[in-house]
């Protein structure tokens, strides 16, 4: 990489690192630290929210659904958009106009405000344990994007840098320095990418150049020509599906929104900005300014970058980085900068991408930070939420648990998969039992609890035990054996005779097509309906449970609060409320 290229990254990095010393000394307490002081204006919010959510899985799997099925990957974020929207109509109202709420600092004290005490711990441990993880999967990230681009940079020391700068500012700068970094981050993603990423990309695919220059890029005969050109290529390149909206069935859409809209009632990250907001109006245009920019905003970008980096990888601009049009669909768009972008484009560039994966890691480690010191730790020991060895504390636990994730995603992979099942267990354990606590005046912390724990481990057990793809090693006979009741009709009695490559063929394409899942214990293999996510059987088994239990073991008496019971944020103001 270029000494400039290389320059404008560290110089990019070291402002990330200045943005969290600068907010270190304003900061003077819990509420500061987690939410911004409630001072936050809807810009910044909105901005914050969207890198948070669309970052690093914008940076890396956008990407790959463009690359395999083109524009129609951009419905995922729609899904997205639905999500934004309907808790700015629906949700927010509940939280931010609730005076039990004013001083709250995590999500998991709603589940405490509504039911007791035990519901409320194990909310803050599902949540903790989630955001752990998904902090370690987005260093993990931007560790691949930084070895993948960057020549003589190993895993290992691109984990370092990645983990040290993303913990860096946070530890020092709390939410103010995480939203206005992401702001800053989410500012250079689309200057990057509507300035450079997608025009020179766009420009390189048509060929009839080695590598492109600012004074092409400033020659406007050249553009037109060079053009014309790229869309030919694109035409001839790709398939017509590819360039249309329709290339996609009803279940994706169902399993994208079953899996994504829940994340806008159930994420820590989100409640964080919501309290961060100054009032229900402020937080409502955020959340419509963040649904905006997901879709269609974000959303046709990536794909369209992922498009690009198809038809480059078609066309073997990738064959000197030893890959072909048979490549990972995720490595596609830094083999693309690695490939097309001139010396100083490409470290602005990177600097674009590396933003969209800090602003996710950021926002999840203080999501993981909130969850222990708030839900967990003021469970067992009584804090002062406005006393300056609070906010250390706070320090030390973000610390502690950024050096836990950056450990997890350089020495763990395994345990790390394990770590972002909790994450799935989240979403569909959380969501049923919020959704019933604000909407609904029936209250049972029995069903709170096992609805929790029942749906989480529904979803979980059933990724776990879902088929993978078929590996190179694979016992492809046994699975044929265990899978032909699921082949096409015509193949169904036929299958034993065929070859050892048209049976791989079958088995791969029946997986594919099929969502089977294999409890091996009970010998018992069954086929999920209609393809379906199982994230929908989850959030299932969590409804059933929790509005039998609720008719079955409904609250005798008004529960005593957990913040009642527990030092919290909300000690101080329950207490000013009795008084008066």
């Amino acid at each position: 990489m270029h000494i400039i290229d290389l320059s404008i990254f560290v110089l990019y990095m070291l402002a990330m690192l200045g943005i969290g010393f600068y907010f270190l000394k304003k900061n003077s307490g819990a509420e500061d630290y987690y939410v911004g002081g409630r001072t936050m204006g809807s810009g910044h919010v909105g901005l914050s929210v969207v890198a948070t959510d669309v970052g690093g899985g914008f940076s890396i799997g956008l990407g790959g659904l463009g690359f395999t099925m083109g524009l129609s990957g951009s419905w995922m974020l729609f899904t997205g958009l639905l999500g934004a929207w309907l808790a700015a109509v629906f949700l927010i109202p509940k939280v931010k106009d609730n005076p039990a709420f004013a001083r709250f600092l995590t999500f998991p004290q709603i589940f405490g405000h509504y039911f007791n005490r035990r519901v409320a711990l194990l909310a803050g441990i599902i949540s903790a344990i989630g955001y752990t993880g998904f902090t370690s999967s987005q260093i993990l990230a931007g560790a691949k994007l930084a070895s993948g681009t960057f020549t003589n940079l190993d895993m290992n020391t691109a984990l370092l840098i990645m983990g040290a700068i993303a913990v860096g500012y946070t530890v020092m700068g709390g939410m103010k320095a995480v939203i206005y970094t992401d702001t800053i981050q989410w500012a250079v993603l689309m200057g990057g990418l509507i300035f450079i990423g997608i025009p020179v990309s766009f420009l390189a695919v048509g060929g009839s150049l080695e590598h492109l220059s600012f004074s092409q890029l400033a020659n406007v005969d050249f553009l037109a020509q060079q053009s014309s050109r790229s869309m030919a290529a694109i035409q001839a390149t790709l398939p017509p599906e590819f360039l249309s909206l329709s290339n996609i069935t009803w279940q994706q859409i169902v399993n994208w929104a079953i899996t994504i809209i829940p994340i806008w009632f159930v994420g820590m990250t989100l409640y964080q900005r919501i309290y961060a907001c100054r009032d229900t109006k402020t937080a409502r245009r955020a959340w419509y300014i963040a649904g905006f920019f997901e879709w269609p905003v974000m959303a046709f970008m990536g794909v369209s970058l992922g498009i690009l980096a198809r038809v480059a990888a078609e066309q073997g601009m990738f064959a000197d980085l030893g890959a072909g049009a048979s490549m990972d669909p995720e490595t596609g768009l830094p083999m693309l900068l690695r490939t097309v972008l001139p010396v100083g484009l490409m470290g602005l560039m990177l600097s674009s991408y590396f933003s969209a994966i800090l602003s996710t890691a950021d926002s999840c480690l203080m999501a993981s930070s909130g969850n222990i010191v708030t839900d967990i730790i003021s469970h067992f020991r009584k804090l002062d939420p406005d006393a300056p060895s609070t906010l250390r504390l706070s320090q030390l636990v973000t610390l502690l648990v950024g050096a836990f994730a950056l450990w997890l995603a350089s020495m763990m992979t395994n345990v790390l998969d394990l770590m972002l099942y909790s994450y799935a267990f989240m979403v569909s354990g959380l969501f049923v039992p919020i959704i019933g606590a604000l909407f609904w005046k029936r209250r049972s912390s029995v069903a709170a609890f096992w609805a929790m724990l029942v749906g989480g481990a529904v979803t979980v057990l059933l990724q776990v035990c879902l088929l993978p793809a078929l590996g190179p090693k694979a016992d492809v006979l046994g699975l044929a054996e265990q899978l032909h009741p699921y082949f096409p009709a015509d193949i169904t009695n036929v299958w034993i005779s065929l070859n050892e490559f048209e049976l791989r063929d079958l088995v791969q394409q029946t997986l594919a097509a099929n969502s089977i899942v294999q409890l091996p214990w009970l010998h018992v293999t069954f086929r999920l309906p209609f393809n379906l996510d199982p994230n929908l059987f989850g959030l299932t088994a969590s409804f059933i449970l929790y509005i039998s239990l609720t008719y079955l073991y409904p609250e005798k008496k008004k529960q005593k609060t957990w913040q009642k019971k527990t030092a919290s944020a909300t000690t101080s103001i329950l207490q000013h409320s009795s008084r008066n």
